[in-house]
């Protein structure tokens, strides 16, 4: 599969980057609300990177990429 650029892409990509981005720097405050609290907060910051991390793949659009890739893996 080759890759191609596709505005769509970007601007979701950028939404699930910045709803990552928001839970990073409002850890705190979503771990008490939402967590158990302090032990938390190390886990909540870790699945805020990461949702970041997955936000920039889709913008990339390296997703689709990387999918076809493991279907391929799978598929006899």
């Amino acid at each position: 599969m080759d890759w191609n650029f596709s505005f769509g892409w970007v601007f979701l990509g950028f939404l699930i980057f910045a709803a990552g981005g928001s839970i990073v720097l409002f850890y705190r405050q979503i771990s008490d609300n939402f967590a158990s609290g302090v032990a938390s907060y190390s886990r909540v910051k870790f699945w805020g990177l990461v949702i970041a991390g997955v936000g920039l793949i889709v913008m990339t659009n390296l997703h689709t990429l990387l999918l076809s890739a493991f279907v391929n893996l799978i598929k006899p």
